[in-house]
């Protein structure tokens, strides 16, 4: 029998079932590139017979992850069982035994992923993990290797395919947020839970994978400062409109010398920047190198066939070492120029800012918010205010010219515990063509 490289699948759910799908029918296609085929071995799953759109029966099938590892015919070990435990326990259990791992587990690369790097580097096994960032985009290759030669100067990103999703909807139908979700819930793109989703959180694991893969230091979800989109309403969709921007939940990578801006957080970017138009499901992320220049990748960011794209992208790349009896071609880590790096606290961000405060409607009102505002230094560049509204408040809407995160915070502090002011105060931070 010829060279060929044998797989265990654990976990079997949506995502397992497309790689299984996808080794099945592009069979001869992976093969013809390889040039020897791919043998999938063990599925390993906690449930083997509920309903699934492949036959599974016809491969070992386990309900014991270690059958798996134990078997020494496995060469790659694929974990899509999701979450901390027992995912961890099993990749580092794997690469105990040396045995390959290609993972989608963005959440545990960003919590708790620096033992596995480093575990996967001591013995000499390959991790692969581009389906944990934008689904079928390929941006962990891009950036690992395409744009290798490149100091990366900012990375900015539409990565979480719900968010955009509800405010696509928000914009698009003029609906509330509340409603909007539902949407995405009953169309599939939304979870029952969607916390991760919303609050940003799911967004922040993958800004912190692709901020470790440009620098060449773990950093971990705790890094990134987090802001989700349920306080943003129709009305802030609306306004930002009327100013020429569209809200979109972004991650924003951005170097500063020795030090980074690692964020997400609802962003107002011109309606005329490619990132304004990335609608729906759909993800996007735009690299700066110093020497490339501006580079975009755009498609699915989620989904079971986009995942399965990626996930066997990994498969495949392992599969040409293993044939070459080579591995870690490319280290993520200790790329010693890079090591000093450190992330710029929030407080320290300079930008524009979006601010919609709720106020009582009677001469002087914008004259004590704008006099609060000077007093820390913040100019304002432009108003929109409505007319009257609920219970004699009014929506005032200003953008400011470049100000510092910690002094909008103190202004509005004290704004809002005016009495003139009957809600907390919606803050958007801005991005500019000139700074994308």
């Amino acid at each position: 029998m010829g060279f060929n490289v044998k797989i265990g699948l654990i976990g079997a759910g949506t995502v397992g079932c497309g790689v299984i799908k996808v080794l099945e029918e592009n069979k001869d296609v992976i093969e013809a590139k390889l040039g020897f085929p791919l043998s999938l071995k063990w599925v390993c799953d906690i449930d083997l017979e509920r309903k699934r759109p492949v036959n599974i029966s016809v491969y070992s099938t386990t309900t014991n992850y270690k059958d798996v590892l134990e078997d020494p015919e496995t060469d790659i070990v694929v974990e899509l069982i999701g979450g901390i435990q027992p995912a961890k326990s099993i990749i580092l259990e794997a690469i105990g035994k040396k045995k390959h791992v290609v993972t989608a587990n963005k959440a545990l690369l960003a919590e708790e992923g620096l033992e596995i790097f480093e575990l996967a580097k001591e013995k000499g096994v390959n991790l692969g993990f581009e389906a944990s960032v934008a689904g079928g985009i390929p941006i962990i290759k891009a950036i690992k290797e395409g744009l290798c030669a490149n100091k990366i100067e900012k990375i900015y990103g539409i990565i979480n395919g719900t968010a955009n999703y509800i405010l696509t909807k928000m914009e698009k139908e003029n609906i509330t947020f509340k409603e909007a979700l539902s949407l995405a819930q009953k169309e599939g793109y939304a979870e029952a839970d969607p916390t991760l989703d919303i609050e940003g959180t799911d967004a922040a694991h993958k800004t912190a994978i692709l901020a470790t893969l440009a620098f060449g230091k773990y950093f971990c979800l705790k890094d990134v400062f987090v802001e989700g989109i349920k306080e943003i309403s129709e009305k802030d969709i609306a306004f930002a409109k009327d100013f020429g921007y569209r809200v979109k939940l972004l991650s924003i990578i951005k170097r500063q010398g020795n030090n980074v801006e690692l964020r997400v957080h609802p962003t107002l970017i011109p309606e005329d920047h490619y990132l304004a138009k990335v609608e729906g499901a759909f993800n996007a992320v735009s690299v700066v190198g110093n020497a490339v220049g501006h580079t975009m990748f755009y498609g699915m960011g989620a989904g079971m066939l986009p995942t399965a794209s990626a996930v066997i992208s990994d498969i495949m790349d392992i599969a040409r070492d293993i044939s070459k009896g080579i591995s870690q071609r490319v280290n993520v880590l200790n790329r010693k120029p890079w090591q000093a790096i450190e992330t710029v606290p929030i407080e320290e961000l300079t930008c524009k800012y979006y601010m919609r405060f709720s106020a009582v409607d009677r001469p002087g009102v914008l004259s004590k918010i704008s006099g609060i505002l000077g007093k820390y230094s913040i100019s304002i560049e432009s108003v929109i205010q409505k007319g009257r509204r609920e219970k004699g408040f009014v929506p005032v809407v200003m953008m400011t010219h470049q100000a510092k995160e910690k002094d909008v915070r103190k202004a509005l502090k004290e704004i809002d515990a005016l009495e003139i002011v009957g809600a907390k105060t919606v803050l958007i931070r801005v991005e500019e063509n000139d700074y994308l």
